[in-house]
């Protein structure tokens, strides 16, 4: 069985990424928690260097959760197209380089696909709740679509304009913020770690979305 949190009880978002807290905040609004980032207790971000989606988001959280002494969410997340083997998967940040520019990112993306008819495309997810004691809980979400070009719409962050899910006419980019959380990678990893991991106040909010994949790891 699954740990659960406290209700009451303090959680530490382990990034950096204002729009992924942006997202998390929203996400863990229902659940009776006390929510804090990593750049409010100055918590430093460690290296990458698991090699795969869980295994970042373990590392990060596990750092988190050590360094402050309180359980500790984290993600690892990214953008992948079949055509390029699922690259940038784990490196879509650094695909953006020091600046986090993400226009440039995406116009590498294009470039490499080149000629490629092939336009596959899905967002992975992997959230790692860690507690100080070491212990983890890991969760996957993925969600599938096509890459499109040019990028649309001014919404969202990272690769979003150029995402367009599956059965949706419009990117990432294009919807509004509440329309994509309520089903992108990310909110589906969540669900499955809310069912499992969270107080039971509030997870009826987080039932299960039908339409993509999350799993526990």
């Amino acid at each position: 069985m699954a740990r659960r949190l406290s209700s009451g009880g303090t959680l530490v978002l382990a990034s950096h990424n204002k729009g992924k807290v942006a997202e998390f905040v929203e996400l863990l609004s229902p659940f009776s928690l006390r929510v804090v980032t990593s750049a409010e207790l100055g918590l430093t971000e460690p290296e990458e260097e698991a090699g795969d989606f869980v295994g970042n988001a373990r590392v990060k959280a596990l750092a988190a959760a050590k360094a402050s002494g309180l359980p500790a969410l984290a993600d690892d997340s990214g953008f992948c197209l079949a055509a390029l083997g699922g690259a940038p998967g784990i490196y879509s940040a650094r695909w953006a380089g020091p600046n986090r520019d993400f226009a440039a990112a995406m116009q590498r993306v294009e470039a490499e696909l080149g000629a490629s008819g092939d336009r596959r495309a899905w967002f992975a997810c992997a959230l790692a709740l860690a507690w100080p004691d070491g212990h983890t809980e890991t969760f996957f979400g993925r969600v599938e679509g096509i890459a499109v070009w040019p990028p649309r719409g001014d919404q969202g962050f990272g690769y979003d304009p150029m995402f367009c899910p599956l059965g949706e006419k419009e990117t990432y980019g294009e919807m509004a913020p509440a329309r994509k959380r309520l089903g992108s990678h990310r909110a589906r990893a969540f669900a499955a770690l809310a069912r499992a991991c969270l107080p039971e106040d509030g997870k009826e909010a987080h039932a299960p979305l039908p339409f993509c994949h999350s799993a526990r790891t």
